[in-house]
């Protein structure tokens, strides 16, 4: 019959099945031949010596890069990564692009990705259009019943759509969804406090349930959930907005994701900013609440997401500098990576041993 397909026509290759690991080892081997196309390009009009030995060169960084990645594959393998899309990497074209590239690899190798995202140049530019104002308290936008409507069409009829669009380029693996659909996210309006009061700025939520079971559905179907960051009240019905970042680490809690990742406009946690632009590339739960007093109202949230998820079971949560092409694979496939890393405190017992490592050390 007309439209009928085999069955199982369209789905993505099984997730770690050998047409998965295909499908990874001929999107890695199309990499290396575009980049060594290009090189051959670059060195034109070269002595054929000198051409074949930069070939050979790039060819073997090339190789150096897939093989250093090799131990992160096997760590992770069939893992949950929850990635929170935002920042500049959302309106830069390429950013966006190499993005999708990321995930979708991520995919191909056996991980097991899930996005959450936000829209806020998005949702501001769109209520510029309908004339209405952007306004934020306590780091939140004050969203009333009008703004509502204008962030849930923005976030789930075009953010989410066009992203949806860029992965299933590589492939029939996307699925959006909001966190209104089968109950994803639940949440009650949240009264953020201004110089010690609550402030009342509308329907801005506050994640009070999660439930994964279509988010698992998906994943165990080899699909990549794309997630809206809307709540939906239990109590008094209404729709919410609430924050992308706390909505990444409350999924990436109760999903067991090995890590969650949250891109950013920033190279990663600064040390001393802004007398000084090192970036802390490592700290514990506790030592990063310990900073969150002293840290700008934009880092806030995501440094509160990193901390809740640590804290309640994932592995790793790591803030990235977005603004970088690829920056998810550089900063889980290399040894170098990018960005500060938050992961739990180390046990007790363990804490409180002596630590020999040094011991015959030289300064």
């Amino acid at each position: 019959m007309s439209g009928l397909t085999e069955p199982g026509a369209g789905r993505p290759p099984a997730l770690g099945g050998p047409d998965g690991l295909a499908t990874a080892a001929v999107t890695a081997e199309a990499l290396v031949a575009a980049e060594a196309a290009a090189s051959g390009a670059a060195t034109a009009g070269i002595p054929r010596p000198a051409a074949a030995r930069r070939r050979k060169e790039s060819a073997l960084l090339k190789a150096g890069v897939l093989v250093e990645a090799l131990p992160w594959l096997t760590r992770h393998h069939g893992r949950i990564v929850v990635v929170k899309f935002g920042g500049n990497a959302m309106v830069d074209e390429e950013l966006k692009a190499a993005f999708a590239q990321d995930i979708v690899f991520l995919r191909h190798a056996g991980l097991r990705p899930v996005v959450v995202h936000g829209g806020g140049p998005q949702i501001s530019a769109q209520l510029d259009r309908h004339g209405l104002v952007s306004e934020f308290k306590a780091g939140l936008r004050v969203t009333t019943p009008e703004a509502m409507d204008v962030v849930r069409m923005v976030l789930a009829g075009q953010v989410q759509r066009e992203l949806v669009g860029l992965l299933n380029q590589h492939g029939p693996l996307a699925v959006g969804l909001t966190g209104e659909d089968a109950r994803t996210i639940s949440a009650v309006k949240h009264y953020p406090l201004v110089d010690g009061e609550p402030v009342d700025i509308g329907r801005v939520g506050e994640i009070t349930a999660v439930d994964t079971g279509a988010i698992e559905a998906l994943l165990d179907d080899g699909r990549i959930p794309v997630v809206s960051s809307i709540a939906r009240a239990d109590d008094d019905g209404h729709v919410y907005n609430v924050n992308a970042d706390t909505a990444a680490a409350a999924l990436a809690a109760a999903l067991g994701a090995t890590t969650l990742m949250v891109l950013t406009d920033v190279e990663g946690l600064y040390e001393d900013w802004p007398n000084s632009d090192e970036v802390i590339s490592r700290l514990t739960a506790s030592e990063l609440e310990e900073l969150l007093p002293e840290l700008s109202s934009g880092m806030v949230p995501k440094m509160e997401g990193c901390l809740h998820a640590v804290r309640n079971g994932v592995a790793t949560a790591r803030v990235i500098d977005g603004r970088v092409r690829h920056s998810i694979l550089l900063e889980i496939f290399t040894d170098e990576g990018i960005g500060t890393m938050v992961v739990p405190d180390p046990p007790r017992d363990a804490a409180a041993a002596p630590d020999t490592t040094t011991e015959g050390a030289t300064p």
